[in-house]
């Protein structure tokens, strides 16, 4: 699958097999995350990788539209590190980068990933604080769903000539 095709064929998967994701498989992803750009290279994140079927559980009492939890194998919480920001304000386009470079990965190596807003919707923030039990200074930002595909996606034409425009509005 070349570049354009991942791009193009990348949709939220919330159905999932039993089978398990093996941990070098996750490595993989995270790799893929701290390969996204960030500003000034100040890379402002850090990862918590959820594999307690407890927790996973859980997570859907604290995030409302995470009911994929809990048929996940297992899940990504990306934070924002403000200790490692050096541009004030960029951490969160930096995470949304590392995010989706993740969620590319995911649909590469075959495996269902679904993106679940965390930030900046504060009761979802402070709740997840409050479960992994963070610094003060980490700010949870999204969790990445992951399990093996147990539903088809197709890809979707979503181009739409009105919304580009050239040199001015």
């Amino acid at each position: 699958m070349d570049a354009e095709d991942v791009i193009l064929t990348r949709r939220s998967i919330r159905k999932y097999t039993k089978k398990p994701i093996p941990d070098e498989l996750i490595k993989e992803l995270l790799d893929a995350g701290v390969s996204a750009p960030s500003a000034g290279g100040q890379q402002p994140w850090q990862f918590i990788v959820i594999d307690d079927r407890k927790i996973l559980d859980e997570l859907p009492n604290v995030l409302p539209n995470g009911k994929m939890l809990l048929d996940a194998d297992k899940a990504i919480l990306v934070c924002g590190d403000l200790s490692q920001e050096k541009h004030k304000g960029y951490w969160m386009l930096d995470c949304s980068a590392a995010t989706q470079n993740m969620l590319l990965a995911a649909h590469v190596k075959g495996l269902g990933a679904c993106w679940l807003g965390v930030y900046p919707r504060e009761e979802r923030v402070e709740n997840l604080k409050k479960l992994f039990k963070t610094p003060e200074y980490i700010i949870p930002f999204s969790v990445i769903s992951l399990g093996y595909p147990n539903e088809e996606s197709s890809k979707v034409n979503r181009y739409d000539e009105s919304r580009v425009h050239k040199n001015t509005w």
